[in-house]
C-alpha cells in the first residue's frame, strides 16, 4: 500500500471514531444541538426512561409528589399503547412526557425512514393516552445518527435531550449500588433514571423507588429545584436578556 492510500485509509479511520463518538457521547453536540443539562445550578432534571411501568411509575409519582418535584418521563410508545392510564396520569400530575421512541432500537444503526417511524409511532400513542404532543425526544441507549436531529426538528418540532448524569439503573439491583453512584448528582445536572425495561412491559424497577427515597429528602435539604424539562426551557427563555 503507497503512502496516499494509508493517508485515506487514515482518514476514515478517523472519521468513523469521530462519527462513533458523536453518536453515543451524550456530551456531543456533532449531529445536532442537544439538551445535556439545565445550565442553572440551584436545579435538577429527573428523567425517566422506558417506561410507562404499572409496577413502579405510581409510586414515583407519589414520591415527586411528596417532595413538590417535577420530572420528565421518556416514554415507550409500546409501553404507553399498553398502560395508557399511566401516560395520562403522568401529565395529569403535571410532569411532562417525552417520545422514547416505538419500540427502542438503536437509532445509529437506523435509516432515516424507519427513525421517523420509530417516532411517529411513538408520538401518535402519547397524543392518544394524554392528548399531549411530546416536545422533548431521549435517543434509546443515546445513540444518535447523523439525521436524527433533523428528523426530531422539522418533523416533530422536538428537541433532543441527553443528560450529564446516569445512575446506570436499568438492571435489577438493590438500592444502595444506585444510592452510591447518585452521590456525584448536583445542581445543572439531567438526571438519567429508569422507571420501565424496554424489555419487558412490567420491569423490576423498584430500586430507582429506594434510591429515590434516599435522595430526594437530601437535595430538598441542599436547596435543589426539580424541574420537568419544560420547566427547564421556560426558565432559561426568562433568564435571557431582552
Amino acid at each position: 500500500m503507497n503512502d496516499l492510500a494509508w493517508v485515506a485509509l487514515g482518514g476514515v479511520c478517523a472519521a468513523g471514531g469521530v462519527s462513533a463518538w458523536g453518536s453515543i457521547v451524550p456530551s456531543s453536540q456533532i449531529f445536532g444541538t442537544t439538551l445535556k443539562d439545565t445550565s442553572d445550578a440551584s436545579t435538577m432534571a429527573l428523567t425517566f426512561d422506558d417506561g410507562p411501568n404499572p409496577g413502579v411509575t405510581p409510586a414515583l409519582l407519589d414520591l415527586l409528589e411528596q417532595y413538590r418535584a417535577k420530572a420528565t418521563f421518556f416514554v415507550i410508545g409500546k409501553h404507553v399503547r399498553a398502560f395508557p392510564h399511566l401516560a395520562a396520569e403522568i401529565v395529569r400530575r403535571g410532569h411532562t412526557i417525552g417520545n422514547h421512541t416505538e419500540s427502542h432500537p438503536r437509532l445509529s444503526l437506523c435509516m432515516p425512514g424507519r427513525t421517523a417511524d420509530e417516532l411517529a409511532r411513538c408520538a401518535e400513542a402519547i397524543g392518544e393516552a394524554a392528548n399531549v404532543t411530546a416536545r422533548w425526544m431521549r435517543p434509546p441507549y443515546g445513540y444518535r445518527s447523523p439525521w436524527l436531529d433533523g428528523i426530531v426538528r422539522s418533523r416533530f418540532h422536538s428537541q433532543v435531550v441527553m443528560w450529564s448524569r446516569m445512575a446506570r439503573d436499568w438492571a435489577f439491583t438493590e438500592p444502595e449500588p444506585v444510592i452510591q453512584r447518585l452521590r456525584r448528582a448536583g445542581g445543572g445536572d439531567i438526571v438519567v433514571l429508569h422507571d420501565g425495561d424496554h424489555r419487558a412491559l412490567e420491569g423490576k424497577r423498584q430500586h430507582i423507588v429506594k434510591a429515590l427515597e434516599h435522595w430526594l429528602p437530601r437535595w430538598k435539604e441542599q436547596g435543589l429545584q426539580f424541574l420537568s424539562m419544560d420547566e427547564v426551557q421556560a426558565k432559561s427563555e426568562a433568564m435571557r436578556p431582552e
